[in-house]
């Protein structure tokens, strides 16, 4: 089997390939991962914890896999050649597969400002990172995060684009740095596709007190440049009113797009990403893609926690014999501005964001460190949803990931920490239950919708001790208790 992509949905495919050896009767399979990051495999949850300055580079390492896979790290895939089952590098050496999985993750969304790419000498904006303005920085691998935390200094004015949840962790990050942040984001409030209108109100008040001067509703234009050298270095960024922010440095954070060159030029079937199946397969059957390139009845998550979800299905689909214990690698100690821990036996396997802090010490199965997952007592690994099979027999089968955003932020000028836990969809329909706690003094807020006797979705803010038991009931989709009044659910046991 050949994986491109070591990143994070690659990494886990092959540690579970590796923890489960050979199919009765068959050989072990033989795994390389070709990689184009010349670093170790890394949690990119993490990557705003290094921005702050919380963790060091190899301290967010992924475990790498067992020692009998292959990995060819700083080799870019530049063409999958299907009808002799060979991947082409791009250092001209050619890998035959038998199997082949796409985990090529995704690409930073550079905005089209004006002076954000320099002209090619044909009046043509040349769409490369290494040629965005000096200044100028994505914030998606971690060379982005080393070259950005290499650039910050107290008092540098820093300008954040984008104000959903890896804008807000970018700017959290600078501001711990020392850094004057100004958070500009298009939309009417922060976070939208996480956080309702109030719930965005007091995450806006909880930045002000990190030092985030925060505007919304507020287009970017383009970006003002002077000459230096060869190159140009930013030094405003204009807004659609005229008035420009001075900036000694901008992050853009305005989303991720499937990479998918790959599949396109091999003639997969694509769509925003590449077309898989509930078995992970392409259009191509021994074509298979996981991860931030892939797209599943029409959704692309472009979550950890499912890429980790789809890895597992994969691995049990190639490899069905029962895993053996997993190894667990080192992890990040943990940090001050962590959710509070799920009680035990919570399970937020695959319920997390790609993008925000890990609850306190989070490992999550086999050391990774994510978004709303902690191995708590009792805690076990999830098996993949299993129907049956044409035929009669049974196997495993991706049926989407259902999604928990977590994030924790600080500031030394407020009481403690701002924790953040949204699932599901908290807009109510006509006919919907919703029940909403708001308290200013304490800073908290606390929403849910229940539909019938199901939870919906919701939103809390402040004090997150009733999250265990609501996440709980919402991931397994359980019907509400008959007898318990719904004000409990917002209650410190979730009405448990």
């Amino acid at each position: 089997m050949v994986i491109v992509g070591g990143g994070m949905a690659g990494t886990r495919l092959a540690q579970q390939l590796a923890v489960r050896g050979a199919g009765p009767g068959s050989c072990a399979v033989e795994v390389t991962i070709i990689g184009e990051e010349p670093h170790p495999a890394y949690n990119r949850v993490l990557l705003a914890e290094v921005l702050a300055g919380r963790y060091a580079p190899e301290v967010i390492a992924l475990p790498a896999p067992a020692a009998g896979v292959r990995r060819l790290s700083g080799v870019r895939v530049v063409r999958v050649d299907r009808p002799t089952a060979e991947v082409v590098c791009d250092d001209g050496r050619r890998v035959p597969y038998d199997a082949l999985v796409l985990a090529t993750g995704s690409n930073p969304v550079l905005p089209p400002l004006r002076g954000l790419f320099e002209p090619d000498g044909h009046g043509h904006g040349r769409g490369h990172g290494h040629e965005l303005p000096d200044g100028v920085h994505a914030f998606r691998t971690m060379d982005d995060c080393l070259a950005l935390g290499a650039a910050v200094r107290p008092g540098a004015r820093a300008v954040v684009i984008g104000g959903g949840l890896l804008g807000v962790s970018a700017a959290r990050a600078l501001a711990q740095r020392g850094a004057q942040v100004v958070l500009a984001q298009q939309g009417e409030h922060l976070m939208e596709r996480q956080l309702d209108p109030g719930a965005s109100g007091v995450l806006r008040r909880h930045m002000a007190a990190l030092g985030v001067e925060v505007h919304t509703e507020c287009r970017v234009r383009g970006l003002r440049t002077r000459a230096m050298g060869a190159g140009r270095l930013v030094k405003a960024v204009e807004l659609a009113d005229g008035y420009a922010l001075e900036a000694d440095l901008v992050v853009l954070a305005c989303g991720v797009r499937p990479r998918v060159g790959l599949a396109v030029a091999a003639g997969l079937e694509v769509a925003r990403g590449v077309v898989i199946d509930d078995e992970l397969r392409t259009s191509d059957p021994r074509v298979f893609a996981i991860g931030d390139c892939a797209e599943h009845a029409g959704v692309v998550y472009g979550l950890a926690g499912a890429a980790q979800e789809q890895a597992d299905v994969l691995a049990h689909l190639l490899s069905p014999t029962p895993p053996l214990p997993e190894p667990m690698g080192p992890h990040p100690p943990a940090p001050r501005d962590s959710a509070p821990d799920p009680a035990p036996g919570d399970r937020f396997v695959g319920n997390r964001s790609a993008e925000g802090a890990p609850p306190s010490g989070s490992r999550g199965r086999n050391g990774w460190a994510q978004t709303g997952h902690r191995a708590a007592p009792g805690d076990e690994t999830r098996a993949p949803h299993t129907d049956t099979a044409p035929g009669g027999g049974t196997g495993p089968r991706y049926r989407g990931t259902r999604t928990l955003t977590r994030l924790t932020l600080t500031s030394a000028s407020t009481p403690g920490p701002l924790d953040l836990a949204a699932f599901g969809n908290p807009t109510p329909a006509p006919g919907d239950d919703v029940i909403h706690l708001t308290d200013a003094t304490r800073n908290t807020y606390r929403k849910v919708v229940v539909r019938g006797d199901r939870l919906l979705g919701g939103i809390l803010l402040g004090d997150l001790g009733t999250v265990g038991a609501l996440a709980r009931t919402w991931e397994s989709d359980e019907p509400l208790p008959a007898t318990t009044p719904l004000l409990h659910l917002l209650t410190n046991d979730g009405g448990s």
